[in-house]
């Protein structure tokens, strides 16, 4: 669209003639571009307008050049007098907001890959600090060290939780996978706690130190140990990796002693590991060692010579409910010496407070296709769009999180977008079914129509962002940005750029919007490739992440991300 300015000094309305050139390298015009083969001179004429106000018109697509720099001027005529000039040259740019190739002819991108997370624990019980998400301290621990009752003799067993210090602790050495309940864990930092969708990594608890002493405080202790205790835990997305007939989820604790003296004789652990699980069957736990050689329970005799021999408990629990359960777990250790003194218990804290529950299985038999199974849903998975095979659905992807308020879907802003499930409660008010993507899709592209666009672009579909398979969809009903129709979401096609290269771009569709899109809009819809648009995102395979209604997840755009922001035009990125 070009406009000009109307001014007529006797107030009479006018139009303006438009006249279009190329330009040279310096910029000044070369050559008339022919704008219309309604009239001989290949110019476009604006409507009458009143004086003072803007005059325009509208240049049909394929008549200028994406990416080639032109200059334009224009000339009014009042009806009677036509002027005797012609206004100053204005030059300008048709730009996209992304340029991108054809399709690569491979591609390395794995969308199902995903990284291992860092998380802080909000409950790890009252002997341990609380930490935020960065890692400073939330509330300090309130009860550090916990006794139990003394015994005949007046001796009593104390333990004392302490996270782990920059101190080289005795870690857990590597062992075979056959002991490690979650084999990448044991060479992870201590001080961290890590996390994938199915498995967790407890590295934070840090040392358990025993106590063994007097009740009369002014006596010393009588003998001390140290022990170094981690947590894991596994969940099986399906039976099939569990080798259980039913959903399962596996726990273990790890404790690897750093120093225990003699006069304690002997040292007993017992994990008690709890559960709110209605439909579980929990086994009894399986102590080994660390060349996974069966040990009757976690006892160290002072007098044998496998003192610091780590030992490793895991139980099992299978879960035979239906419907989806989200298990809260809790977690302490009871520790005896032979020496004397009567049981101590260290609470470890639980799986999470209520709102978060970070460390809290859920397990359904929901998905169809697959067999029941477990997943932890506060790991947010992300899916990654193979920008080098789809890359004009992936520079579209990228723009939208960039510009939409919200930012849905975007790591960069962390903004989720969340899963339509098919336990979803939300129903179509027409059949009274669960409301489903084909429902979203139809309210935001139903009454789409493909922009005109180069033949090499191919067939066109719209593409809706975001996905008709989210709640962020501007189809889905309540959502924060539902719409009334797709006319409202922003606009975009894809096009050929006419620079000399072979790139193609993402444009603004000035249908509907004369300016293009506000960046307001809650939604966009764009004319994308046929192939792109429906294999970019054919991978997402909700049995894969047990993906459930509203659960969390991102979308990356690798071949887009390096790009600052798309205030000006992003170029994309091989990866």
């Amino acid at each position: 669209m070009l406009r000009n300015t109307v001014t007529d000094a006797d107030g009479h309305t006018a139009n303006l003639t438009f006249e279009v050139w190329t330009t040279d390298a310096d910029g000044k015009p070369k050559t008339q571009v022919k704008l219309t083969d309604a009239n001989p001179y290949g110019v476009l004429v604006s409507p009458f307008v009143a004086s003072g106000r803007t005059a325009q018109v509208i240049v049909p697509y394929g008549r200028l050049k994406p990416g080639v720099t032109y200059a334009f001027h224009t000339s009014a005529y009042d009806g009677s007098l036509y002027e005797t000039d012609w206004s100053p040259w204005a030059n300008f740019r048709i730009e996209p907001y992304v340029t991108f190739p054809a399709p690569q002819a491979s591609s390395t991108i794995d969308p199902l890959a995903q990284k291992t997370i860092e998380f802080t624990r909000t409950d790890p019980g009252p002997a341990l600090p609380t930490l935020r998400k960065d890692g400073t301290l939330l509330k300090a621990p309130t009860k550090k060290r916990t006794c139990g009752e003394s015994d005949a003799q007046g001796q009593e067993l104390c333990i004392e939780l302490n996270p782990p210090s920059k101190k080289a602790l005795r870690a857990a050495a590597p062992v075979g996978p056959a002991v490690e309940l979650v084999d990448w864990c044991y060479d992870k930092p201590s001080g961290l706690d890590y996390m994938t969708r199915t498995e967790a990594c407890m590295k934070s608890i840090g040392t358990g130190t025993l106590i063994f002493t007097s009740t009369d405080p002014k006596k010393p202790a009588l003998g001390t140990a140290t022990f170094n205790i981690e947590q894991r835990i596994k969940t099986y997305p399906n039976k099939g990796q569990s080798g259980s007939d039913f959903a399962e989820f596996d726990q273990q604790i790890v404790l690897v002693p750093q120093h225990i003296d003699p006069e304690l004789k002997g040292v007993r652990m017992k994990w008690n590991a709890g559960s709110t699980c209605k439909s579980c069957v929990t086994s009894n736990i399986r102590w080994a060692d660390g060349q996974n050689n069966t040990a009757d329970d976690a006892y160290w005799d002072t007098r044998t010579g496998d003192l610091y021999s780590g030992r490793w408990g895991t139980i099992q629990t299978t879960w035979s409910g239906t419907g989806k359960e989200t298990i809260d777990l809790g977690w302490s250790i009871t520790a005896t010496v032979d020496a004397g003194g009567n049981p101590a218990t260290a609470n470890f804290g639980t799986s999470g407070v209520d709102p978060v529950r970070e460390l809290a299985p859920r397990c359904d038999d929901i998905l169809k296709g697959v067999s029941p199974g477990c997943v932890l849903p506060f790991f947010k998975p992300t899916y990654t769009v193979d920008t080098n095979l789809y890359p004009a659905a992936g520079a579209y992807y990228w723009l939208m999180q960039e510009k939409m308020p919200d930012h849905a879907g975007s790591k960069k802003w962390d903004s989720l977008l969340h899963y339509l499930g098919p336990d979803t409660t939300v129903t179509n008010p027409n059949t009274g079914k669960p409301w489903t993507s084909d429902d979203s899709r139809g309210k935001v592209c139903g009454n789409w129509t493909a922009h005109q666009t180069d033949a090499s672009m191919g067939a066109m579909d719209c593409d809706e962002y975001a996905m008709a398979s989210t709640h962020e969809s501007g189809g889905f009903p309540g959502g924060l940005n539902q719409v009334s129709n797709g006319d409202q979401c922003a606009q975009l096609f894809t096009g050929k750029m006419g620079d000399g290269s072979a790139d193609f771009g993402l444009f603004a569709d000035t249908r509907k919007a004369e300016d293009g899109p506000t960046w307001q809009e809650r939604c966009g819809r764009a004319g994308i490739e046929s192939t792109q648009n429906r294999q970019a995102f054919s991978k997402l395979n909700p049995t894969v992440w047990r993906l459930l209604d509203n659960d969390g997840f991102i979308v990356s755009n690798p071949g887009f991300e390096h790009c600052a922001n798309a205030d000006t035009t992003c170029a994309w990125r091989k990866v």
